[in-house]
């Protein structure tokens, strides 16, 4: 069975096409013949040795991907599911040593595997899971209630551009920086109120918000620069393990979409709002295992709009 993943850490020309064991479904566990793995940026750690010191407990080859999504070939003994051999699905994967989801072939817990939604490509389904699940944990982290206010840094991206759709869903007002090549694609997004992206953001929110936000999902990582964006006990949670220091009465959280892992009935309710159009599957460009290093080149240069693919 093919994979793409690395011997040895480095840039993207470190990866490769490898040769890895077939897997079989046990007990109540679904095998996916996958199709397309979106490209996200934990990815590039697994890649470039951000990750080494969790990883070495493994020998490697270290295969990354955090999202699939093909057809169902097998399924385990005692799965309870409506899901059968043939089905297009998705699932979000949580790396496990060379458990990755950059590969042919990838065998997960019953919980961990949905529907795609109706009509989508693989290409398309594969963009979905880990970050909306991630969009989604943050927004219930904030715990923010229908007419308040939330600030959204990152928003173009894939994580941020899902925080904005479900929290215009949750009935918030949004407020997001852009430039102004992406000020289209946010409005498109559902942004209520766009201010210049460079120095000064909480500056800026403070323009418009004197008192500050109600919350702020920090997908850019401006961490601390943003913090005085929020309001006394408001809310903040970032990806990536930032947590601010104590101050304000802010609720700091970090957003980490493991904790949403095998959550079934979240991400099916996910599916649904890409089925009705409340959440988009934006794909920038899909490449063959032969050219993963080109998409993982491309994601490291920023400023594109849409998930890379490699397709399998």
């Amino acid at each position: 069975m093919k994979a793409v993943g690395i011997m040895k850490h480095g840039g993207p020309e470190a990866l490769e096409i490898l040769e890895v064991d077939e897997v079989e479904a046990g007990p109540g566990q679904i095998r996916i013949r996958n199709f397309a793995a979106a490209v996200n940026p934990v990815d590039v750690s697994v890649r470039n040795g951000s990750m080494a010191e969790m990883q070495k407990i493994n020998p490697p080859p270290y295969v990354p991907g955090m999202d699939a999504a093909g057809i169902i070939d097998q399924i385990g003994k005692g799965v309870q599911t409506d899901l059968k051999e043939g089905d297009s699905v998705m699932a979000m994967v949580v790396p496990n040593g060379n458990h990755g989801a950059y590969r042919e072939q990838i065998v997960l817990d019953q919980n961990a595997v949905v529907r795609a939604p109706k009509d989508s490509s693989h290409i398309q389904a594969s963009t979905l899971p880990m970050n909306s699940l991630t969009a989604r944990l943050s927004l219930d982290l904030l715990d923010l209630q229908k007419g308040q206010v939330l600030a959204v840094t990152g928003a173009p991206g894939a994580y941020g551009g899902y925080v904005v759709q479900l929290a215009k869903e949750d009935g918030l007002i949004v407020i997001a920086d852009s430039n102004d090549n992406d000020r289209a694609l946010l409005e498109s997004l559902g942004v209520d109120i766009i201010i210049p992206r460079g120095e000064g953001f909480a500056e800026n929110i403070r323009k418009e918000f004197p008192e500050g936000v109600d919350g702020i999902a920090d997908g850019a990582l401006l961490n601390e620069h943003a913090i005085e964006a929020v309001k006394d006990g408001g809310s903040f949670t970032s990806v990536r393990g930032f947590k601010g220091e104590s101050q304000r009465d802010i609720n700091f959280t970090a957003t980490w979409v493991t904790a949403y892992d095998c959550k079934k009935d979240i991400l099916e309710k996910l599916k649904l709002q890409a089925e009705e159009e409340i959440l988009s599957l934006r794909v920038n460009r899909a490449v063959s295992i032969d050219k993963a290093s080109l998409a993982h080149e491309t994601l490291e240069a920023g400023g594109s709009r849409g998930r890379m693919v490699i397709e399998f």
